[in-house]
């Protein structure tokens, strides 16, 4: 079954030189966050991309057995999405998705990776300290329903966590509307099982990461790079949710200049 939709660029000029991108969403989210501005954005430059939902995310049949979900398996969700490509893709990875793009490429070699706001090294115990301190209730409420969605469920939440601090109301009310769920045991292989292990990635690899970021730091993300042996790229003014950052553009930018970089 495939676990692949494509946006057919409405523009001329798109380069089949160049490898694919696939875009693989971060927690709570699905491929719409790749959709509203990115795909278009990246079309009008010569790439093709994809996205496609996580498992139980988006239109992948709503979170019912979220609670069974690993990262494994949205490993194995990625494996499944880049062989029904027509070449091999630079990959785009976004939070938890630039985690599950690292543990896919452990064993597998592409033309390159890009990681938006990753998973620190460490896990997210740190991220998970600042919204316990942020939202103590709502954190409370994830742990007690073991549904890591009733972290994000919220307004407060997502605008204090994951979007831009002069985000509208509109905005946040939209984000909070296609904010989905996530799964408990995702996020405790996060906390205690899952790392990322750069040592054991072939694939040429840039970090983007983004200066208002309040779930990972600056320095969490520039001591990934560092493991990677490159320099991040810092988009300033932007949140954690870069892909649907008010400044978006800044975010798409910086990933063009680390598709550049991969060489």
């Amino acid at each position: 079954m495939t676990t692949e939709t494509q946006t057919e660029p409405a523009v001329q000029g798109i380069s089949d030189e160049r490898p694919p991108l696939l875009f693989v969403h971060g927690a709570w989210g699905g491929a719409w966050v790749w959709h509203d501005h990115f795909i278009p954005w990246f079309a009008e430059r010569g790439w093709k991309g994809y996205a496609f939902d996580l498992r139980h995310h988006g239109d992948r049949g709503g979170p019912k057995s979220l609670r069974r979900t690993r990262i494994k398996d949205y490993v194995d969700d990625l494996a499944a999405a880049v062989a029904d490509l027509p070449r091999p893709p630079i990959i785009v990875g976004h939070s938890m998705g630039a985690l599950v793009t690292q543990r896919y490429l452990e064993d597998r070699t592409l033309p390159g990776a890009v990681l938006l706001a990753p998973v620190p090294l460490g896990g997210v115990w740190k991220a998970t300290a600042r919204t316990a301190r942020r939202h103590p209730l709502k954190f409370l409420q994830a742990n007690l329903m073991l549904d890591l969605g009733k972290a994000m469920d919220s307004p407060g939440p997502v605008k204090s966590m994951l979007m831009d601090h002069d985000a509208t109301d509109a905005q946040v009310a939209d984000m909070v509307a296609r904010t989905g769920g996530e799964s408990y045991l995702a996020y405790l292989d996060m906390m205690f099982v899952t790392r990322a292990r750069p040592q054991l990635v072939q694939t040429p690899v840039a970090v983007v990461i983004a200066d208002r970021d309040r779930l990972f730091s600056v320095k969490e993300g520039t001591k990934l790079a560092s493991a990677y042996g490159v320099e991040p790229i810092v988009v300033t003014g932007v949140a954690h949710q870069m892909p649907s950052s008010v400044r978006w553009q800044r975010a798409a930018e910086a990933v063009e200049r680390a598709l550049a970089s991969l060489g």
